[in-house]
């Protein structure tokens, strides 16, 4: 069993590796293999797996990559990642790709797939709607047509046709990517010392470029190291972080949460690996349609979705007081609509609730976290000898 350092190392070359590398060689091993990007938040990556294809995240650039001509793509009262993503696919890092799925979250996603297409990038470029409207009869037929129209595109690609066995197969290797980081979240609600967030983020980041099978038994050595005690407790509060869902924060601003004495318990980060709460339903008949059903049943939340009968609000005072949280940290990219147009009201649950909460902005490339740094540790002081 490989030691915990070596699998974080591992994790974080693969998770910040712009050029993709690792998936590039898995397609090179079969013709019939095809590399399906896909942006944030979330998309079902069972129907690709199982269509011999990898869905590799396109997270951004973040503070990796000099920002030259997709300046020009983009006004600059917008969020950074649009910037970052038009970069990689004109500097050559995605020819390799052939196909690009952009899930609906923003404007400025929607127009990148629009740019996509017109610089011919991959054989299809997908703009990936949500349905916004959660009845079987309505959302759940619209989703699986916007489902069977990717389908259409990677079976275009490499000539592989979805089976029910294959699907079967793929959700349920899914279910256990999604059991296996819950696992790890729940360990480190109870032992948080024992691997800090930004190594968990590391560890789930490098999922999302390489196969899920790879990625289950990196999950699997990761447990087995954590049953061990590692680390030092320290006197840090715990909080929940919202609102990063889609453009990432720098690892230097993570880590500059936790050392100014704050634990993540639980975010957002990477929310499309973790999107559906719990599991897929298995060994059906109708695979496709119990993927449908777990998006309309198990969604988690997010400002991407306007799901009105479940309020937001409500739903993250429940995930703080489930990870028995002393505080929010809303942290939300700039310009992020979205994310900054949804914090007042999930700001008054937490009133309600008498949750703690302060609030900043970053974007990807952010290189100083001095004044966020100070923040978070006066709302973790203020909470140590207040609340």
């Amino acid at each position: 069993m490989n030691s915990l350092e070596k699998l974080i190392e591992e994790c974080s070359k693969q998770a910040f590796d712009l050029n993709f590398t690792h998936a590039k060689k898995w397609k090179s091993g079969d013709k019939t293999r095809a590399l399906v990007g896909y942006l944030p938040i979330y998309f079902p990556r069972e129907i690709a797996h199982a269509m011999n294809a990898l869905s590799v995240g396109i997270m951004g650039a973040g503070d990796r990559k000099q920002i030259i001509r997709g300046d020009a793509y983009y006004q600059s009262y917008i969020c950074h990642l649009p910037r970052g993503v038009i970069e990689m696919a004109l500097d050559g890092s995605l020819d390799e790709f052939d196909g690009f799925v952009f899930p609906a979250i923003c404007d400025c996603v929607r127009n990148l797939s629009g740019m996509y297409k017109l610089a011919g990038k991959g054989k299809f470029q997908r703009y990936f709607d949500y349905p916004q409207n959660f009845d079987a009869a309505i959302g759940g037929v619209f989703y699986r047509q916007e489902l069977e129209k990717i389908i259409d595109d990677i079976s275009a690609v490499n000539g592989m046709k979805l089976s029910i066995e294959n699907l079967n197969h793929s959700i349920k290797l899914f279910n256990k990517n999604r059991e296996l980081i819950e696992k790890i979240y729940d360990i480190r609600q109870e032992y948080p010392w024992r691997l800090s967030a930004l190594e968990t983020y590391y560890i789930v980041r490098a999922g999302m470029v390489i196969t899920v099978e790879e990625h289950n038994k990196i999950l699997e050595d990761v447990i087995s190291c954590l049953s061990a005690d590692r680390g030092e407790p320290m006197d840090n509060i715990r909080v929940v972080i919202s609102g990063s869902f889609c453009e990432q924060p720098p690892a230097g601003l993570i880590k500059s949460i936790e050392m100014a004495g704050c634990y993540i318990v639980d975010d957002d980060f990477l929310l499309g690996s973790r999107w559906i709460q719990g599991s897929v339903a298995g060994n059906s008949n109708n695979p496709l349609g119990e993927l449908v059903s777990a998006y309309l049943n198990k969604s988690t939340f997010s400002s991407a979705v306007y799901d009105v009968g479940n309020p937001k609000g409500k739903r993250l005072v429940e995930l703080a007081k489930k990870r028995k949280a002393d505080g929010v940290i809303f942290s939300a990219a700039s310009f992020c609509d979205p994310a900054l147009l949804d914090r007042p009201e999930m700001q008054k649950e937490c009133d309600a609730a008498g949750i703690p909460h302060i609030n900043f902005q970053y974007h990807e490339n952010t290189g100083q976290f001095k004044v966020i740094k100070e923040q978070a540790g006066t709302f973790s002081d203020s909470i140590k000898l207040w609340a």
